[in-house]
């Protein structure tokens, strides 16, 4: 450590600065006037000094202050890009975000989310509320229950060539059109039905379905782009499951108003008119509202994106952007295949047992319209509750496969349990079984679009979860005109034995998901890279050795001077 010293001392010598007789551990690097060098027993004497002054620092001990932020200064320096180093020309924020994108979190997300839940909402009443009132609509126009049921097959009909054409207008011109086309075509619809309601008019109000199905389209698909777009990595999960449930809250109101404000009265056909204008002026009154509202409160996106995934994506599509070469890469991701049909399966099951709903209670409990879709709405809103527990749930665990099959095997329990409960004469039992049914295979229509998300990433989550939802209308068509046929020719076992076969095919599938959750380790590899620890120095008192062993090749005559 002395020999350090001395080399130190004999650099500031020849550089003309003079030594920092505070530290002598420590070398200065600032040119200075040059001052006389001690001579003689002087320079020996100020030597012995300097000496006495190094031992008496011990590690640990705490040095002046200038001596503690010139060796700071030092490591910094020597750390790569300066290592956390604050450069004099930029500001706390800039330098964060020298290390990172910016993000943030605007409060606007929750009145973008509520608003769109509200208008999907709306949408998915106007899907239900003429099968779960069947009987009365089959009287009221003069047709069969298979007509009526198309008015319900109508919604899935039209999804499935419709959303590749909303799924690039989507991915070219944004949210805000996108929602809004959604909302507005639901709003025209719905005042379509209110000119329809006479019994020789059953052409038009199927017209008025079919513009609302179109609507669908532009709904359907959003929520996933919602809750990326717009919410945290800690939220987005949540936020998607929020933005689904609005949809189901909308078929739970759907299964329990119609009954009540379109009771059966067979004997009176004006009465019946009368009713169902009321339910029809309703909802076109609170559609229209709430277009207004999406015109107020829906964006695009944020000004600054809330996550480091979508920070990492351009804020628009590159020139050599292709939407057909999108679809390519989806169909060629294995695990999205099977993500497809598995999801198809599901949902598409759920949507054949809410369109049958009412003909399978009635063929077990006659007369018992009101409690048909009272258990419809257990059904639903035990699912509601199913989804937001599997948002959060996901939120803080990221165990997406492990949650979507054990959701999945959950189903298929309780869609056996519904299946042999159903005509045991115990309508409270139905109650029950409903519930429990509804819970699972309801909670797992978040779950699959935010798993399909992550396989795909960075694929536009509007793609990825409009094919989903493609494959979820294909199956629900055929297994609601499927179901609907063994329901009527045989009973409602026969169609639910159908039902459960395909389930368990879907459990098959799950399994043999491979799960790269690709999202996610774009927003953990970010926060990981920000609390990586910084490279740690040797201690400060190792210095002057290394600087010795360096010098002492070229000044060996200052080992011959401690010699002395």
């Amino acid at each position: 450590m002395v020999a350090g010293e001395l080399v130190q001392d004999h650099v500031r010598a020849d550089t003309g600065a003079a030594p920092d007789r505070s530290s002598p551990s420590t070398m200065s690097i600032t040119r200075k006037s040059p001052e006389p060098e001690p001579e003689g027993d002087a320079r020996r004497e100020e030597q012995r000094q300097q000496q006495q002054q190094h031992q008496a620092l011990v590690p640990g001990e705490e040095q002046p202050d200038g001596d503690t932020e010139r060796e700071a200064d030092e490591r910094e320096a020597m750390l790569p890009n300066g290592a956390g180093s604050k450069s004099p020309d930029k500001g706390p924020e800039e330098q964060d975000e020298s290390r990172t994108l910016g993000t943030k979190l605007y409060l606007r997300r929750f009145a973008v989310l509520t608003v769109f839940s509200l208008y999907s909402l709306v949408n998915a009443f106007q899907w239900i509320h003429y099968s779960i009132i069947a009987n009365v609509f089959t009287r009221f126009y003069g047709v069969t229950n298979s007509k009526i049921d198309w008015l319900s097959i109508i919604y899935m009909v039209a999804y499935v060539p419709l959303i590749f054409p909303a799924t690039w207008l989507l991915d070219r011109r944004g949210l805000r059109l996108t929602a809004l086309l959604g909302s507005g075509l639901n709003c025209v619809g719905a005042w379509l039905k209110c000119a329809s309601v006479s019994s020789n008019l059953f052409w038009l109000t199927f017209t008025a379905q079919t513009i609302c199905s179109v609507a669908q389209v532009f709904i359907l698909g959003l929520p996933s782009r919602i809750a990326s777009v717009w919410f945290g990595p800690r939220e987005v999960s949540t936020a998607c499951a929020a933005a689904v449930l609005g949809n189901q809250l909308g078929t739970a109101i759907g299964f329990l108003l119609p009954p009540v404000l379109v009771p059966n009265t067979p004997d009176d056909e004006e009465l019946t008119a009368h009713n169902i204008k009321i339910m029809f002026y309703g909802t076109a009154a609170v559609s229209t509202g709430l277009f207004l509202l999406a015109l107020i409160v829906i964006k695009d996106r944020p000004l600054r994106p809330p996550s480091q995934a979508q920070a990492v994506l351009s804020d628009s599509l590159p020139e050599d952007y292709s939407y057909k070469q999108s679809i390519y890469n989806l169909f060629k991701n294995k695990a999205f295949l099977l993500l497809l049909i598995s999801y198809g399966i599901m949902t598409g099951s759920f949507y054949s047992v809410s369109t049958l709903l009412n003909q399978m209670i009635m063929d077990c409990y006659e007369g018992q319209e009101l409690n048909a879709g009272r258990i419809g709405l257990t059904l639903v809103v035990a699912g509601m509750v199913g989804s937001i527990l599997c948002g959060l749930w996901l939120d803080h665990t990221k165990t997406y496969k492990m949650t979507t099959l054990i959701v999945y095997c959950l189903s298929f329990v309780g869609m056996l349990v519904f299946t042999f409960t159903l005509n045991l004469n115990n309508i409270y039992l139905v109650f029950f079984t409903a519930g429990a049914l509804g819970f699972f295979m309801t909670g797992y229509l978040p779950l699959g679009f935010e798993f399909g998300v992550e396989i795909t990433y960075p694929e536009s989550e509007g793609t990825s979860s409009g094919l989903l939802n493609a494959f979820a209308q294909i199956f629900g068509i055929i297994f609601t005109l499927i179901q609907g046929k063994l329901t009527t020719d045989f009973g409602p076992l026969e169609g639910n034995l159908f039902l459960c076969a395909w389930i368990l095919l879907g459990i098959i599938l799950t399994a043999l998901i491979k799960s790269e959750l690709k999202r996610h380790n774009v927003n953990m590899g970010v926060e990981n890279k920000e609390q990586e620890p910084l490279p740690v120095e040797c201690p400060a008192e190792e210095k002057p050795s290394d600087i010795t062993i360096q010098h002492r090749l070229v000044f060996p005559e200052k080992l011959r001077y401690k010699a002395q």
